[in-house]
């Protein structure tokens, strides 16, 4: 089979399992099985079931994001467009962690903290180039920092109250608060 079939068939096995079972309670081994392929070729092309993840999760964040970006819906001003789109980012950030990661993984495992520091930085690096290509920032280079601002103010707001509440309706109520007494303020202040 050809490498990049090869690689595919262990990324898209470990999707399967990771939605099923959370990333914690899934094994290479299991990948491997489900692959099809030696538990030895999963690692000649990803060093860690953690690398795997992320492959994962940068690839369904890249493309999530694209079509929140291209979806053209009319807003009153520039204002409201984005802090609807900072509300979608900050849906979708808190769906890949709730479906692949698992809140077992965030709360018992070492590395934790780590990976999600990593994945975080990633997130907001994508964000910044996708934001930046909006016509209100591709026009406007001098409102980068602003922008650069309001990612990383969002993101650290949420990923702080999704990983810190104990059931989902707390993480609607935060969600609901961020929106309403916070969100209105960053946005401001980006632009």
């Amino acid at each position: 089979m050809e490498p990049e079939k090869i690689k595919e068939s262990i990324v898209r096995s470990a999707k399967e399992l990771f939605r099923k079972y959370g990333y914690h309670k899934t094994s290479v081994n299991e990948i491997a099985k489900k692959a099809r392929v030696a538990k030895a070729t999963i690692y000649k092309y990803f060093e860690s079931k953690e690398q795997i993840l992320d492959a994962i999760l940068m690839d369904y964040l890249n493309v999530n994001l694209r079509e929140i970006l291209n979806n053209k819906a009319q807003h009153s001003n520039e204002v409201e467009h984005l802090k609807v789109l900072v509300m979608k980012t900050c849906r979708l950030t808190f769906t890949v962690c709730n479906e692949f990661i698992g809140w077992d993984f965030v709360r018992e495992n070492a590395n934790s903290q780590e990976f999600l520091k990593h994945l975080s930085d990633q997130l907001e690096a994508l964000l910044l180039s996708a934001y930046l290509e909006l016509d209100h920032f591709k026009n406007n280079p001098s409102r980068r920092d602003g922008l650069a601002f309001l990612l990383k103010a969002s993101k650290s707001i949420v990923f702080s109250f999704a990983f810190t509440s104990v059931s989902d309706s707390d993480v609607r109520k935060n969600f609901v608060a961020f929106q309403n007494e916070i969100l209105p303020y960053l946005v401001k202040a980006a632009i």
